[in-house]
């Protein structure tokens, strides 16, 4: 019995040991994911669409607590003026204003970003325009954008249900 009680505690000692190593490679794998995405800077070009993507993309990434679904929802919006990005914006929000009034199951996160918050903004109020209160309980949305069109987002936002979420460009 002496021997099995023995055998058990250096049996259990060398789990906790490996469990402590693996836990350490796990943090460092995380702390270097973090590193990684904290090193992609805001681009300084608004028409540079890759750099765009791959900016927002890291901040979406940071900030998905919470969240159940498989994948988010995630709107870019365009930011230039030419013909063609307003184009682009109009069938964004004619996408948007679709989610919007079909509802979304909770558990899901909607984001939405631009290299123009002004204009992401004008996007989300207009497409949230109709949604009617409470319908999305137990979703997260997600604005990724300036201070100054914060309040005027969760105003949209807030009756709705949805828990709000922003992040500074």
């Amino acid at each position: 019995m002496r021997k099995l009680a023995l055998f058990a505690v250096v049996a259990l000692t060398g789990a906790i040991g490996l469990s402590a190593c693996s836990g350490g490679h796990d943090k460092d794998q995380q702390q270097a994911q973090t590193q990684q995405q904290a090193a992609v800077q805001k681009p300084t070009d608004p028409n540079d669409t890759a750099a765009w993507n791959k900016y927002l993309g890291s901040l979406l990434q940071n900030n998905m607590q919470g969240m159940t679904a498989d994948r988010p929802y995630a709107y870019m919006i365009p930011a230039g003026d030419s013909d063609a990005d307003k184009a682009a914006r109009q069938r964004q929000l004619d996408s948007i204003s679709d989610v919007v009034a079909r509802g979304v199951t909770p558990g899901n996160l909607i984001a939405f970003a631009g290299a123009d918050s002004t204009k992401t903004a004008d996007a989300i109020v207009q497409s949230f325009k109709g949604a009617r209160k409470g319908t999305f309980k137990g979703v997260i949305v997600l604005f990724i954008g300036d201070q100054a069109d914060k309040q005027r987002v969760a105003d949209v936002i807030n009756p709705t249900g949805a828990k709000f979420r922003f992040v500074q460009m």
